[in-house]
C-alpha cells in the first residue's frame, strides 16, 4: 500500500550536501537508466548553447529534451503561408548531436494557435473541412519535416476540461468530436515510426481522470496507436496524494498504454487559487505574500520540497515498468515558468537545480530513491 505521507530517504546531512558530494552520485539519467528516461524542456537559449552553466547541465543529466514553445503552432506557423523552422531545427539538432530522444510538443492545442487557423478572411470561423485541412497541412508539413528524427509527438494537447467532459475548444465547435481522432490519423501518416501520446494536466482528479480514460480508450477502439498518455506533472506541496498519482499511472497502464510525466516541477509558493489546473490563461496581480521567498528559500521549505520529490519519484520507480519517461518543465529553477505564472515576477524553486546550476537538497532526494530501489 502506498502511504499518503511524504517519505524522507536521505539523512539530516543531506541539507549540508555539497557540489562535489553531488558529483560523486550518479546523474539523473544514469540513475533510472533501467526503470525510464529522464529529460528537460528546453527554450532557445538552451538549446543554442547560450545559456551558461545550463548548457553542461542539459547534456549532463538528461537523455530526452521537449521544446517549450518552438514547435507550437504559433512560433512555427504563424501565417497560412509562412513557417518558421529554424529555432525548430536548431532544437532538433542539438538533441541529435548529444544523442537524446526527441519530443515533439505540440500538434494541436486550443492555446497558442494564431486566429487565422480559426476564421477566414472575412473573420467569420471557417467550416469543418477548412479547418480539417489546414490542421492535415500543418501536421504534414511539421512532422513530416523531422520524421526519423523526432522520436515521439504530443499530438493533441489538454482536449478533456475539468469536469471530464471534451474542452469546448474551436478544434470541437468547429470539426467536432473527432478532430482528435484526425489528429492522430494525420500524425501517423507524416511520420509512421514516431510514437504519438496525448498530454494532459490535472488528471490525476477523478473527474478529468474518468473523462481522459474514456477518450483514450475510444480511440484505441478506432484503432489510434496512442504510445502514452502524458501526465504534465505540475504539482503542488500538497497535490497530488502519492496514492492518488499511483491510482492514476494504473489506470491509463490498464488501457495497455505507457504513462509518461511530461512537464514536471514542484510549487512551493502559495497560490493565489484553490484551482489544481495549470491553465496558462490564469493570471493575477502581484501580492507580497505569494512572493515570500525573494531572499532564498528557507532551510525548512528545502527540506519539505526534498521530501515531495522523493515521494513522487517513489511512486515513479514503484509503478517504472509502466512508465516510459519523467521529464521537467525547465533547467534550472532561473528559467522555470512558474517565475512568471500565475504571477508574472515571481521567485519561484520548484526544480532540482537551483539558480547556479548546483543541486539542490531535491536533487539528491531524488537520486536516492533510484539507489534505495538498487539496494533492494
Amino acid at each position: 500500500m502506498l502511504s499518503d505521507s511524504l517519505p524522507w530517504f536521505a539523512s539530516a546531512g543531506l541539507l549540508a550536501g555539497t557540489l562535489a558530494g553531488a558529483h560523486a552520485q550518479p546523474t539523473l539519467k544514469d540513475a533510472f537508466k533501467d526503470s525510464f528516461l529522464v529529460g528537460a524542456a528546453l527554450n532557445p537559449e538552451q538549446f543554442s548553447g547560450k545559456a551558461g552553466c545550463e548548457n553542461s547541465l542539459i547534456v549532463t543529466q538528461f537523455n530526452t529534451i521537449s521544446p517549450e514553445n518552438v514547435l507550437k503552432w504559433g512560433r512555427v506557423h504563424p501565417e497560412p503561408d509562412q513557417y518558421n523552422f529554424g529555432p525548430a531545427d536548431r532544437y532538433v539538432e542539438f538533441g541529435q548531436k548529444n544523442h537524446m530522444f526527441i519530443v515533439g510538443h505540440a500538434l494541436v492545442w486550443h492555446h497558442q494557435t494564431p486566429p487565422w487557423v480559426f476564421r477566414d478572411e472575412e473573420r467569420n470561423l471557417v467550416d469543418r473541412d477548412t479547418l480539417l485541412k489546414r490542421m492535415h497541412d500543418h501536421i504534414a508539413t511539421v512532422v513530416g519535416r523531422y520524421k526519423g528524427k523526432i522520436g515521439g509527438w504530443d499530438v493533441v494537447n489538454e482536449a478533456v476540461d475539468e469536469d471530464g467532459k471534451l474542452r469546448q475548444s474551436p478544434w470541437l465547435k468547429i470539426i467536432g468530436e473527432d478532430y482528435i481522432l484526425k489528429a492522430f490519423h494525420y500524425a501517423h501518416e507524416a511520420d509512421p515510426g514516431a510514437e504519438l501520446y496525448y498530454n494532459e494536466y490535472s488528471a490525476e482528479n477523478w473527474r478529468k481522470r474518468a473523462g481522459t480514460i474514456a477518450l483514450i480508450r475510444k480511440l484505441r477502439s478506432q484503432g489510434v496507436s496512442i504510445a502514452a498518455v502524458g501526465l504534465q506533472g505540475h504539482y503542488t506541496m500538497d497535490w497530488p496524494k502519492p496514492r492518488a498519482l499511483d491510482k492514476t499511472i494504473k489506470a491509463f497502464a490498464a488501457l495497455g498504454v505507457k504513462v509518461s510525466v511530461t512537464e514536471l516541477d514542484v510549487d512551493v509558493l502559495p497560490s493565489p487559487t484553490s484551482s489544481q489546473a495549470a491553465e496558462v490563461s490564469l493570471s493575477f496581480a502581484r501580492q507580497p505574500k505569494f512572493n515570500p521567498y525573494t531572499n532564498g528559500l528557507p532551510v525548512s521549505v528545502e527540506r519539505a520540497l526534498a521530501e515531495r520529490y522523493a515521494g513522487l519519484f517513489a511512486v515513479f520507480v514503484k509503478d517504472r515498468e509502466m512508465m516510459s519517461r519523467v521529464t521537467f518543465w525547465g533547467v534550472t529553477d532561473a528559467s522555470s515558468w512558474l517565475n512568471n505564472w500565475p504571477i508574472r515576477g515571481r521567485t519561484s524553486y520548484p526544480l532540482l537545480f537551483d539558480r547556479d546550476c548546483s543541486p539542490k537538497p531535491a536533487f539528491d532526494a531524488v537520486i536516492k530513491t533510484a539507489m534505495a530501489r538498487a539496494c533492494k
